[in-house]
């Protein structure tokens, strides 16, 4: 199942083989690409953007899926459901207190599985104009603010807006005079070569990030990185 081109991820730890082996299966069948872990230490934060949605079951030995939730939480912005035995109201209001959208009582079965996952799949989709992930870096639209790594960059309102127009359009070339027009419009009382400076401040604090989203097309413009093959 792909989301805007791209296979939707879903990454599930549990420490049960056999529960992750059902989910992987019941997921793929609906077009879902399904990485599973059986140890909760084993889950790369670096990876975690990667994915649309995440299932963590909560009794695992060492650290447990609460822990691992509010870990985590600050570093992703997609659903997190907990898969639990565990279904009393202290141990509900746990979960979603720290950071967990919904609750899969064990056992459960394919169908439950599958129409929990979507849903939650679809409302995320229904809000992708309020919030959306470019290669890590999380936009919150109607707030017009910029977040990496659970970090919040802080950038003008130009410079966001900078950031916004390449992201939403990742991967296409614009000129600098393209850009003003689009961010300042035509009656700004600038001229392109703000952009220059713009791209260079936000350069700079990208970088702290260790990020460089924005490249330069010599002798064109500006462009967000394109989608990398192969990650």
């Amino acid at each position: 199942m792909k989301e805007d081109g791209r296979m939707i991820k879903i990454l599930a730890v549990d420490d049960e083989k056999g529960i992750l082996t059902l989910i992987k299966n019941a997921l793929e069948k609906e077009g879902y690409e399904v990485t599973a872990i059986d140890r909760p230490d084993q889950v790369s934060k670096l990876k975690l953007q990667e994915y649309q949605l995440i299932l963590l079951d909560v009794m695992m030995p060492g650290k447990d899926g609460f822990a691992l939730c509010e870990e985590i939480r600050d570093l992703v912005d997609c659903p997190i459901l907990f898969l639990t035995a565990k279904t009393g109201e202290e141990d509900l209001m746990r979960g979603l207190g720290i950071g967990g959208d919904d609750y899969i009582a064990k056992p459960f079965g394919i169908g439950e599985l599958r129409a929990r996952v979507s849903a939650h799949l679809r409302r995320e989709s229904r809000e992708k104009k309020y919030a959306v992930s470019v290669g890590g870096v999380n936009f919150e639209l109607k707030a017009k603010r910029i977040f990496y790594g659970g970090k919040e960059l802080e950038l003008t309102k130009s410079e966001y807006a900078i950031c916004e127009y390449l992201a939403m359009n990742r991967g296409q070339v614009f000129s600098k005079e393209r850009i003003y027009e689009a961010v300042f419009g035509y009656d700004g009382e600038s001229d392109s070569s703000v952009i220059t400076e713009h791209v260079k401040n936000i350069r700079a604090k990208f970088k702290k990030l260790r990020l460089e989203p924005i490249e330069t097309v010599w002798g064109i413009g500006y462009r967000w990185e394109q989608e990398k093959r192969g990650h």
